[in-house]
């Protein structure tokens, strides 16, 4: 052992209980909820597990994943965005008015989109962090006009069809091939992270799990991954939108683990005086969370338009509360400073199994609203419930 650990681990009290045994009650928590759930409709409806039906769960949750993405940090920065549902309706209204009317091809038509929702979400963020404007406020604001907007530029009236290129992006399915492909490389970067971590722990002195139960682990995820390809390659393949939702979230859980920029926005909404005091600069942070949260909203409303091969004035209507309470289900407190990009889609994944599954049944609408309230109450209550239990 060099010199420099055993300094860290004189100055350090290490607990003599393993460290593979402090498991993330919610986290686990969170996921017995989802089997759960899925369980239970299984039982009541023969369809619900079948590759036809999660092929399209799947497809269904993705928009509102790609919304929790971007919701995480700003939620994380101790901020709030009610108006990605109508930024929503509107940049899918532009990316139709400019593929259908003016006959943009699709690529332009996709940097125009994020572009467009880049600089909203620039605007948005500097009137929040350089003015002092309540986010509440601003993004409430923002709600109202986007959608006012989107009814003047496109007359009230849906637009239709997309081209067949524009459309593919969000009724295409990966082959065969591309599907296994998909599958063997979320299995090697599983594996490299669970290594790498493993191997991370053990070069500063810290314990770590045998090396028996990183196996197992990896095990686990290779069943769910290779069981996951299986039942998808049986319908049509994997869902583009949902491959889409796999590397948005690998990349930003990169972004909020492995990056200064990520630690200083678990940091500004942790303590944001703190956060000052260390020099971190508060306003260019929040400013940024805005332009991506905003950017992945124009992400999502490609997908939703390219899947509805339709601009209509309703979408993304209520969107926004969607992603706040899969963000909250999935883990991540409004208090600010907590939360995981995993946890919140998963959290999606919660919701659109619940949509799913009592669609099925033929429940009337208002069952869904309930039951969907009645989980994200609960929710906010386990995080308040195991903060003062932290504190105690």
């Amino acid at each position: 052992m060099s010199m420099n650990q055993e300094t860290l681990l004189a100055g350090r009290k290490v607990s003599k209980k393993p460290n593979w045994f402090k498991f993330d009650v919610r986290a686990y928590t969170m996921i017995g909820a989802l089997l759960a759930i899925w369980v239970l409709f299984s039982l009541l409806h023969e369809r619900f597990l079948t590759p036809t039906n999660l092929s399209n769960l799947f497809l269904q949750m993705s928009v509102t994943s790609i919304l929790a993405i971007g919701m995480v940090l700003v939620i994380v920065a101790g901020q709030i965005d009610l108006s990605i549902g109508s930024l929503v309706g509107l940049t899918g209204g532009i990316a139709a008015i400019l593929n259908v009317w003016y006959e943009w091809n699709t690529i332009p038509v996709i940097i125009a989109t994020l572009l467009i929702g880049a600089a909203i979400g620039f605007i948005q963020g500097w009137i929040i962090a350089y003015r002092a404007v309540p986010a509440f406020i601003v993004t409430l604001g923002g709600m109202l006009m986007f959608r006012g907007i989107l009814f003047g530029t496109t007359g009230s009236v849906t637009i239709a069809p997309l081209s067949p290129s524009m459309k593919s992006i969000g009724q295409s399915y990966t082959g065969d091939i591309i599907g296994w492909i998909f599958g063997i490389l979320a299995l090697a970067a599983a594996g490299y992270f669970i290594l790498r971590k493993r191997a991370a722990r053990a070069k500063v002195g810290f314990e770590v799990e045998p090396l028996a139960v990183s196996l197992v682990r990896m095990a686990v995820i290779g069943v769910l991954v290779i069981g996951f390809v299986y039942l998808m390659n049986s319908y049509k393949g994997i869902p583009v939108p949902f491959v889409m939702v796999i590397v948005l979230a690998l990349v930003f859980t990169f972004i909020s683990r492995n990056t200064v920029f990520g630690r200083q926005v678990y940091a500004i909404g942790g303590n944001p005086e703190a956060a000052r005091l260390s020099g971190i600069n508060i306003k260019r942070r929040i400013l940024l969370v805005f332009v991506l949260c905003n950017t992945l909203a124009a992400v999502a409303a490609l997908v939703l338009t390219a899947r509805l091969n339709a601009a209509t004035m309703s979408s993304g209507q209520n969107y926004e509360l969607d992603a706040i309470a899969a963000c909250v289900i999935g883990g991540t407190s409004l208090m600010g400073g907590t939360g995981t990009i995993v946890g919140a889609v998963i959290g999606a994944l919660v919701m659109a199994s619940l949509d799913n599954g009592m669609s099925l049944m033929n429940l009337e609408s208002f069952w869904q609203y309930i039951v969907k309230g009645g989980i994200l109450v609960l929710a906010v209550y386990v995080d308040i419930y195991t903060r003062q239990k932290k504190k105690a």
